[in-house]
C-alpha cells in the first residue's frame, strides 16, 4: 500500500514508521489515522519482529490537525461519537499490537502525539522533546489517553499531567516512568535499532506472549473505560467551553470560558 501522511520501511526485520507531514509538524488528520491503522496491518503480517514509530523533521507528532480541529465543532453527536472511536481504535491498536513497538520520540509529542508516544511498549527521547497532554487547555477531555496514562504513572502525576495540561520536557518524563531513556539527537534511531536487536535476540514467540500477558493485566478494565472514554470524549464536544476552547486555540486568544 502507498502513503500519504507516512513513509513504511522494512529492514531486518524491523519495521519503521515515520509520520510525514513535517510541514504540519506530523499533526494528526484523519487521513494520517487511517495510514497508520494500515501501516500497523501490513507489519502485523509481515516478517518483522517490532516497529519503531518516528517523526520526519523536527516534531514527533504535535497533536491534531488543525483543519480537522476546526471541523470538529459543526459534527453532530453521533458523528463526535465515530470520530472518538476511531482515535480510541488507533491507541488501542498501538498499545496491543502483537510484535514490539519504539517510540523514537525526535521532538514535541503532544495532546494525541503524546498519546501514541505512550501507547507504545518503549519510548526514547531526544532532550528537547517535550510533552503534553494539552486538551483541558482548548476545551477537550484527554479521555482515551487518561486510562493507560493513570496505569503508567500513577494517579497523582496522572492528575497533574492531565488536569494542568503542562508542557513538561524529556528529563521530566524519564523521571515519571514515560520515557525510558533520554538520547542525544544524532543517537535516537540507531539506539532505537539498537534495541530492536537485543528484542528480537529473544524468542519472538516468548515476547509476544509476554506482553500479551501483561497487557491481560488490566484488559477487562481497559475495553470498559475505553467505552466510557469514546462516550466523554464526544460528549464534551457539545458544550459551549469546547467550542469556545477550539475557537480561542484557532484565533490564538486566551479562551473565556463560561464552565457550560
Amino acid at each position: 500500500m502507498s502513503f500519504q501522511t507516512l513513509e513504511l520501511a522494512l529492514d531486518a526485520q524491523v519495521a519503521t514508521i515515520t509520520f510525514n507531514r513535517p510541514d504540519k509538524r506530523n499533526a494528526l488528520s484523519f487521513q494520517m489515522i487511517g495510514e497508520i491503522l494500515a501501516a500497523l496491518d501490513e507489519v502485523e503480517k509481515s516478517v518483522a519482529q517490532v516497529v519503531i514509530v518516528t517523526g520526519a523533521g523536527k516534531a514527533f507528532c504535535a497533536g491534531m490537525d488543525l483543519d480537522e480541529l476546526r471541523s470538529l465543532t459543526g459534527k453532530t453527536h453521533a458523528e463526535n461519537v465515530e470520530d472518538s472511536r476511531r482515535m480510541a481504535k488507533l491507541f488501542r491498536r498501538l498499545y496491543d499490537f502483537p510484535k514490539p513497538t519504539i517510540a523514537a520520540v525526535n521532538g514535541p509529542a503532544i495532546a494525541g502525539g503524546a498519546g501514541l508516544a505512550t501507547m507504545c511498549d518503549f519510548t526514547l527521547a531526544v532532550p528537547e522533546a517535550k510533552f503534553g497532554y494539552t486538551e483541558v487547555r482548548i476545551g477537550f477531555v484527554p479521555a482515551i489517553v487518561s486510562s493507560i496514562l493513570v496505569w503508567q504513572v500513577g494517579h497523582k502525576i496522572a492528575r497533574d499531567l492531565l488536569m494542568t495540561g503542562r508542557l513538561f520536557e524529556a528529563p521530566e518524563a524519564r523521571s515519571i516512568g514515560l520515557v525510558n531513556e533520554v538520547v542525544a539527537p544524532e543517537n535516537l534511531m540507531s539506539r532505537a535499532r539498537e534495541l530492536a536487536a537485543h528484542i528480537m535476540e529473544n524468542s519472538p514467540t516468548s515476547v509476544r506472549l509476554t506482553k500479551r500477558l501483561i497487557n491481560n493485566f488490566i484488559r477487562d478494565v481497559l475495553d470498559r473505560q475505553t467505552e466510557e472514554a469514546v462516550a466523554e470524549n464526544a460528549a464534551i464536544r457539545q458544550t459551549a467551553d469546547f467550542r469556545e476552547g477550539v475557537a480561542s486555540f484557532l484565533e490564538k486568544r486566551k479562551p473565556r470560558w463560561s464552565g457550560q
